[in-house]
C-alpha cells in the first residue's frame, strides 16, 4: 500500500547517544511512501553516508532548509525505486565529530 504521510522527527529532542538509533527506528518503521521529516541543529553529512550504505535508494532524501542552525530533511521510503548506484555521501564535515558522528557521542 502506497501512503503519502509525512511524520515528524525532532533530533534536537533526543539525547545525542540515542539518536542514530531512534532514527533508524523510525525509518524502519514506515511504510513504503511514507515520509519522516527530520529537524535539526546541524547537517548531519554523516548520518547520511550511514543511511545510504544501510538502505541504499531504499530512502530517498530531500533537503527541506538548509541553513544554518535548521536543517530540515524529508526521508522518504520508497521499496520499489530501481536499483541505481549513488553517489557516496561524503563523510567528513557536517556534525563535526571529528572522526565520527559529534551527535552520536556521549
Amino acid at each position: 500500500m502506497f501512503s503519502s504521510s509525512v511524520h515528524a522527527f525532532d533530533a534536537r529532542g533526543v539525547a545525542k547517544r540515542f539518536r542514530h538509533a531512534a532514527i533508524f527506528g523510525a525509518l524502519e518503521s514506515l511504510a513504503d511512501g511514507e515520509t519522516m521529516r527530520f529537524v535539526n541543529d546541524h547537517d548531519p553529512v554523516p548520518l547520511l553516508g550511514q543511511i545510504q550504505e544501510r538502505y541504499g535508494n531504499r530512502i530517498g532524501v530531500a533537503y527541506v532548509a538548509r541553513d544554518p542552525g535548521n536543517i530540515v530533511i524529508d526521508f522518504t521510503i520508497q521499496l520499489n525505486a530501481r536499483a541505481v548506484a549513488a553517489d557516496p555521501v561524503p563523510v567528513a564535515g557536517g556534525c563535526g565529530g571529528g572522526g565520527g558522528c559529534g551527535c552520536s557521542g556521549g
